[in-house]
Parts: C-alpha cells; structure tokens; sequence
C-alpha cells in the first residue's frame, strides 16, 4: 500500500540500535500486494505501481526500489509517514511483518492543531523563492472555489498536455491556482496565457500548506506524490488524482475508491488527459451531487489524521513508544 510506501525515516544518528532502521523514500510496494491477502480496494493494471507494470520503463528507479529489500528483515523498527486509521489492513501486515510503525502524518504543527508546540507553518526550508502573489490572490476569492493546482518538482509535462489542463481549468468556469515551474513556462503558449488571465493565476511556486488551508481552495488537482496527498488529507482538500509514476497510481485508486476524497482523472489511449475530462472532474467535485459527499469524506479524515498525532493517538502512541524502546541507547 503506497501509502506505506513513502517517506520512512530511520532510527536518528545519535541512537545504536541493535539493528538499524531501514531508511528510503519508497518501500517494496508489490510485497504487500502480493503477500495480504486483501488490500482495502482491488488493484487494477492501471492501479499498480509504475515499476511493477512496466519495469523496464525505469531502470534506474526500479533497482532503487528493489534496494528497499536489503536489510529490511534486519531492521527493529521502521517509521513510516502515515496513520493507522488511513490504512488498517495494510498497516496492520507491515506492522508484523517488519515492524513498520506509523508515526504520521508529518506536517508542521500548525496544521494538526497541536498546542504542545509552538505553532509553524512551514518545516523550515523552501526549494524555490518564498515570495509568491496566491495568498493575496486567493483572498478575493469566494470560499471552497478555486481549483489548484500543482504536478510536483520531477513531472516534466509536455506542452499539448499542458495546453488540454489550462484550457480545462478555463472551461470549467472556476477560478484556478495553477503552478507552473520556471523550466516549464516557455511551453506555454502566448494565447493560453492571455486565457488563462480571466480566472486563474499562474506561478512558478506556491506555500502549498497554506494555499490548500485557505478557505478559498476547493480542490486540489495533484500528481499524488505522497507528500502533497498527506497535506491535502491534514487540511480536507478534496483531490483531482492526476498520477503519473511510482506509486501514484495506486494512492490515485485510494482517493477514489477507499477514501472518497477525490476523483481520478483519467487518460485516453494515447495517454494524455483531455481538457474535456479535466472540467469533468472539477465540476463533478464541486458542483455535481456528489460534492457534499467528497467534502464530508475529505472533512472526516482530516480528522482522524489529527487525533491520530494527539496524545493517546496511534501515531503518537507508536512515537512514544519509539523513543522509549531507545531512550537507555
């Protein structure tokens, strides 16, 4: 379960474990699904993990992810971005099959409701220039509107596919936030951008925490890099699921069919995503008769994500005892 496949941290430096934990930023996906017997949702062929459906695809990235194995069995304990509410069953194997623990999710204080720090916004460090125009843009605009929109720091889209996702944001009549990296904008073209000017913003970077608990964001079109899903769960952003790669096909199977947070935009035989699907899936998440239900759902586990890091919940539970296991080390 690709939840379970991202963002695992190991023991801290200073502790001599017996063993050590396993560190990666992606764990062996395809164990799971081949060793439990029921995952929370039936995996399709366009559902599983991209270098499990075409390994050769990645080279490079595939012997990474079969470099999570080494030493796995070895390991005392390892922690892995996630909440047990999210992911029982799953949580549950790995829990026993290699002590996996969920500590998450991991966000900066200020988005859990967490009074025993001191409130933060950020964790500390930005890859891209911290000033940007959205939050006083998306201050004029009506609550739980704008679609926003950001395909992560790799995804490298060509420009016929970022043509058919301006012009579907145009066409569904919603005003957008769309992020944009500087290596990309040259792609644009002169009449999109002119288009794109009558309801939507366009920037290179964007405080993602911040735009997605704006009141004015009403959903969140991602690449459902695990990252970008935590925070769109913590703040109750429902999710356009947009995948390209690695596990994001399978989180994208997550939102639609285990959590009702969010639809999945789905791509044609040649594989692009048109702009007729694109004003499908927004109108569909914010207008159709459906909206209520992705609200509630997207509300309810942004919930569970926050009592799940409070005292006496299951990440902080498995936190506490973490550190008690290594506090004599």
């Amino acid at each position: 379960m690709r939840q379970l496949d991202r963002q695992i941290y190991n023991t801290p430096g200073g502790f001599k474990s017996p063993n050590r934990s396993r560190v990666s930023c992606a764990t062996p996906f395809y164990y799971c699904r081949n060793h439990v017997s029921t995952l929370s949702v039936e995996l399709g062929p366009e559902d599983v993990p991209s270098f499990v459906k075409a390994p050769e695809s990645y080279p490079p990235f595939l012997e990474a992810v079969l470099g999570q194995f080494d030493g796995l069995e070895d390991a005392d304990d390892v922690l892995v971005n996630s909440f047990q509410e999210l992911e029982p069953k799953e949580a549950d194997y790995l829990a026993s099959a290699w002590r996996f623990k969920t500590v998450g999710p991991t966000v900066p204080s200020f988005y859990l409701d967490d009074d025993r720090l001191q409130p933060n916004k950020n964790y500390g460090f930005n890859i891209s220039d911290s000033t940007s125009p959205c939050l006083a843009w998306l201050d004029n605009q009506p609550p739980c509107s704008v679609v926003y929109a950001s395909y992560g720091t790799v995804a490298d889209l060509d420009p016929t596919q970022l043509d058919e996702l301006g012009n579907g944001f145009c066409n569904s009549g919603k005003p957008f936030l769309w992020v944009v990296r500087s290596c990309n904008e040259h792609k644009l073209s002169e009449e999109l951008r002119d288009k794109c000017k009558e309801r939507g913003l366009i920037v290179s970077w964007c405080p993602q925490l911040e735009v997605l608990s704006h009141k004015a964001t009403g959903c969140f079109l991602t690449h459902c890099g695990w990252n970008s899903t935590t925070e769109a769960i913590v703040t109750g952003v429902p999710l356009l699921a947009m995948p390209q790669w690695t596990d994001q096909p399978t989180t994208a199977k997550y939102i639609e069919s285990a959590w009702g947070n969010g639809v999945r935009v789905r791509r044609d035989k040649e594989g692009m995503v048109r702009k007729e699907e694109v004003e499908r899936c927004i109108r569909e998440v914010l207008e159709s008769e459906r909206k209520a239900d992705y609200m509630k759902n997207a509300n309810r586990w942004m919930k569970k994500a926050k009592e799940a890091m409070k005292k006496g919940g299951s990440s902080y539970n498995n936190i506490v005892e973490f550190a008690s296991k290594y506090a004599s080390y």
